[in-house]
């Protein structure tokens, strides 16, 4: 899988939560986390990653996925 396609889920997870600065504040974490997240294309905290699947209906394991 291409490293773009990769990325989509958890950007698009982030712009459905508003964008990186409104989604570190209904997750409560800082800014550069979900920067960090969109960068790497997985959201390491399991924890966090149920709650944007949650919010988004994004499938956890697209959320949490390096392929």
């Amino acid at each position: 899988m291409m490293e773009s396609q990769r990325k989509e889920p958890v950007k698009m997870a982030m712009e459905m939560l508003g964008g990186p600065t409104k989604a570190s504040n209904v997750l409560g974490v800082s800014n550069g986390a979900v920067h960090l997240w969109i960068k790497l294309g997985r959201i390491s905290d399991i924890d966090k990653a149920r709650q944007v699947a949650e919010l988004t209906g994004i499938e956890l394991s697209q959320l949490r996925t390096l392929s």
